[in-house]
């Protein structure tokens, strides 16, 4: 798509996540913004209109906080993301419903479940800023941690693992996450 206004920036792509608006206090202040021109503004952003060059600027990337190389940090910073996306919690279940038997398949498969719905998105796992897991039972946690970090490396979002009941008997953990770019 071409830009329709001189000196504008097209943003027609799933991958217009590197942009984001430039905060100025005619934008902060929507009281002074006409209710139409808030819908033009938003209408452009999400319907892949031109915005002008002066309103977009590359996003920050996410910063771990006090990252202990075990694949999550105790916070993640996400300075002015674009957008943001909530991931339900994803199961160890196939697309025809079948779940491994071992823990460490159904943790991985779970991850890839994790990974499609952040692709469909038009993110990977490195724009990651929060995951909960939910363990089955305590005797998955070094598993658990093993096949998190084989998943994500060295990317460290911030963590919570929470050991409970599960609503499928079959499931032993599922995860959610929040995504930022």
């Amino acid at each position: 798509m071409r830009s329709r206004q001189s000196g504008g920036t097209a943003v027609n792509s799933p991958h217009a996540a590197a942009l984001y608006i430039r905060q100025t206090s005619a934008l902060d202040n929507t009281d002074t913004i006409h209710p139409m021109q808030r819908r033009h503004l938003c209408a452009g952003i999400l319907g892949g209109m031109a915005i002008p060059a002066w309103m977009v600027t590359a996003a920050m990337p996410n910063k771990a906080i006090n990252s202990n190389g075990l694949s999550y940090a105790q916070a993640c910073l996400v300075e002015r993301p674009s957008r943001l996306l909530f991931i339900s919690g994803q199961v160890p279940a196939d697309a025809e419903g079948k779940v491994p038997v071992r823990f460490e398949d159904q943790c991985r498969l779970a991850w890839r479940n994790v990974e499609a719905q952040l692709t469909a998105a038009g993110m990977a796992l490195t724009d990651l800023v929060k995951v909960t897991v939910f363990l089955s039972d305590r005797q998955y946690r070094a598993a658990n941690a093993a096949v998190r970090k084989e998943v994500l490396g060295a990317h460290a979002p911030a963590l919570t693992i929470i050991i409970t009941g599960m609503y499928d008997e079959e499931w032993l953990l599922e995860i959610e996450a929040i995504a930022a770019a």
